[in-house]
């Protein structure tokens, strides 16, 4: 569930690219998630019969969701790939793992195996394998910018999300949660499309830019989210966070399938290291069983 959530979010990348024809970044998520909104409430509605009426501590919870997962890692994220390198923005994204786990830790008091460690470290030199197409040293030709204190903000939302997101599953189920927040974060981000759209560039937009925005709407966020949340109340936020590594693989192949962009040797390497990783990340007993076979192997001899 994990997987498919995270490797559909990687076809938002795909669709943006139709949708920025048409619409400015912020308005591109706007229309997201009011359509998010418009799909999840009734969704809400049926499946959850017997909901809790949120407090108004809840309603300032949700609101924190809709500020930091909606509305300014969307902004955070499309101000950076407007004005970074994208090597330098794929690569704060990749790190929000390492934050997650992190605050995950320290606030809701999660375990730090191991394994998790190890697969984090597995998956994110994958990543870097797939941003740089192998040639590592290109890192190092980026110094630091102010650029970096956006992306770093995209990030810290991101995390945040997370972290919050696991708090309040302990009293809402991932529809309501998420139907809450895509509610408050298209409420925070009217004033943006509403500063940087006009009515005639919604009349004059391609139906390619709503086809790519009804994707977005429908798969990469309402069943996402809602797979993603599902995801982090059953495994908790800091191993759930292991599978965000899975994104830029998939951004990375259906890059190759819809918009004919070579697939390299780099990228395979880089995939086959994302997926080693999250394995290793989520399988608590994996490192034991190897050890625990040497140590039989040992006295045996």
């Amino acid at each position: 569930m994990l997987t498919l959530a995270t490797a559909t979010w990687g076809s938002a990348f795909i669709a943006g690219k139709f949708a920025v024809q048409s619409f400015e970044p912020a308005t591109v998520a706007f229309f997201r998630f009011f359509g998010a909104a418009i799909l999840l409430f009734p969704l809400m509605w049926v499946m959850e019969k017997d909901r809790k009426k949120p407090t108004l501590k809840d309603q300032g919870l949700f609101a924190l969701l809709g500020l930091t997962g909606i509305a300014l890692y969307n902004i955070c994220f499309f101000l950076a790939t407007k004005h970074a390198p994208v090597i330098k923005s794929s690569l704060f994204i990749a790190s929000n793992p390492v934050l997650i786990v992190l605050l995950s830790g320290l606030f809701l008091k999660e375990k730090i195996t191991r394994n998790s460690i190890i697969g984090m470290g597995i998956a994110l030199t994958g990543v870097v394998f797939i941003i740089t197409e192998g040639h590592i040293l290109t890192l190092f030709q980026y110094g630091f910018e102010p650029i970096d204190f956006v992306l770093l903000g995209a990030v810290v939302s991101w995390a945040i999300y997370s972290v919050v997101g696991k708090v309040v599953l302990k009293k809402f189920s991932s529809v309501e949660s998420t139907t809450y927040a895509v509610a408050y974060g298209t409420l925070f981000l009217l004033p943006f499309a509403m500063a940087e759209t006009s009515w005639l560039d919604v009349q004059e937009a391609s139906l390619t830019t709503w086809a790519a925005i009804a994707h977005m709407s429908i798969f990469v966020t309402v069943v996402s989210f809602v797979m993603y949340y599902n995801g982090i109340k059953e495994v908790g936020a800091a191993k759930a966070s292991i599978f965000i590594n899975v994104m830029p693989v998939s951004a990375v192949i259906m890059a190759t399938i819809f918009l004919g962009e070579t697939f390299t040797l780099s990228h395979g390497i880089g995939a086959g290291l994302v997926l080693t990783g999250v394995y290793a990340g989520t399988n608590p007993n994996l490192f034991k069983r190897k050890l625990r076979g040497n140590i039989v192997k040992n006295k045996t001899a």
